[in-house]
């Protein structure tokens, strides 16, 4: 995802396969939830593109966005200079939050 002016979101392996993972689960269980957190997801990128700093920081330098209208995390961590965003995880938030903020 890059942008215009904004940060470039950079996912790790580990978050994109947590994301996808999550999309299809979603997608089996009901059609088109999938898409719905995907959606939501996406939006809330937007917002992290445009200016990461929105949300709060929870450990030492790592943030956390929260979904609306789903139970996940987008945790991720701010390189300024880069004007990158990486994302560490997409968490559920029914998981053991030891570790969630380990790459």
């Amino acid at each position: 995802m890059s942008s215009n002016g904004g940060f470039e979101i950079i996912f790790s392996p580990k978050a994109e396969k947590e994301f996808l993972d999550s999309i299809e689960w979603y997608e089996e269980n009901l059609t088109n939830l999938g898409l719905e957190l995907k959606n939501e997801v996406k939006r809330v990128l937007e917002i992290i593109e445009q200016n990461p700093y929105t949300f709060q920081i929870k450990k030492l330098d790592i943030r956390e966005a929260h979904i609306k209208t789903f139970p996940y995390l987008i945790i991720y961590k701010i390189y300024h200079k880069k004007k990158e965003v990486f994302i560490l995880s997409v968490f559920h938030t029914s998981r053991n939050p030891v570790g969630k903020h380990k790459r």
